[in-house]
């Protein structure tokens, strides 16, 4: 998630030609294979695999590629190598960058990683530089087309224990604790309320307003991290006037 809303984001990646959503595929399927290890293939009992398929559904995910990731998670030892770091740094005008990372090679995606923040004008920072920037926040997108009562869903979502709701347009957008996600989830379900996108993610305290040459390089610096294998998201603090 970057500053500007989760929806545009959303939508953008929707909108993604087939080589950029191939590689949006592979990332999920590794992250479902992971969990999976990590927690078993059952998402009832492994908030890391439901946050996964949530995301592998928002993003159109085939069934056949995530019950290959599943079985890949149950039968093999495939991801037994891969490392998960954070990695902290600047972008274009200060801006605040955050990776999550997972890789079998710590110094070649260092290496990648610290070129493409170069290439961009901001640079790779030290642990910490950036992460009390951004708080840890379980985020739901309800399409207006699925539910449109507005008092309705901020009714249900508050009292499933949600901090805020914002109109996005075409979208609400509900904000909470992690710790609120399986009670927020559930809720919306009983009400038969589904959701475009629903997972915990870093979402920045403030924002900062970037436009013209420096909101140009931001983007195309977000773009190329996201580009890169080895880093699963990537969270920013920036906003543009299209956001």
């Amino acid at each position: 998630m970057s500053g500007h809303s989760k929806w545009a984001n959303i939508k953008r990646k929707k909108g993604a030609n087939d080589a950029i959503r191939g590689r949006i595929t592979t990332k999920i399927g590794r992250e479902i294979t992971i969990a999976v290890r990590m927690g078993g293939g059952d998402p009832t009992g492994n908030m890391r695999l439901k946050l996964a398929l949530s995301k592998a559904k928002a993003n159109n995910i085939p069934k056949d590629n995530i019950n290959r990731a599943i079985q890949k998670g149950l039968g093999a030892s495939e991801g037994s190598n891969y490392e998960e770091l954070t990695y902290e740094g600047y972008g274009p005008a200060g801006t605040a960058v955050m990776l999550d990372i997972l890789t079998d090679n710590r110094n070649r995606t260092a290496a990648d990683v610290r070129h493409l923040f170069s290439k961009f004008g901001g640079n790779l920072g030290q642990d910490g530089c950036v992460g009390w920037m951004f708080n840890k926040k379980a985020i739901f997108v309800v399409e207006k087309e699925v539910f449109g009562d507005e008092d309705e869903l901020m009714e249900i979502v508050l009292e499933a224990g949600a901090d805020d709701m914002k109109d996005e347009g075409d979208v609400f957008e509900i904000t909470a604790e992690p710790d609120a996600f399986d009670a927020i989830e559930a809720a919306l379900a009983e009400k038969g309320i589904e959701t475009a996108s629903a997972e915990i993610t870093m979402v920045p305290e403030n924002t900062v307003k970037l436009s013209g040459e420096d909101a140009e390089k931001m983007q195309k610096l977000e773009d190329a991290l996201e580009d890169n294998d080895d880093v699963q998201n990537v969270y920013s603090n920036y906003e543009t006037d299209e956001d």
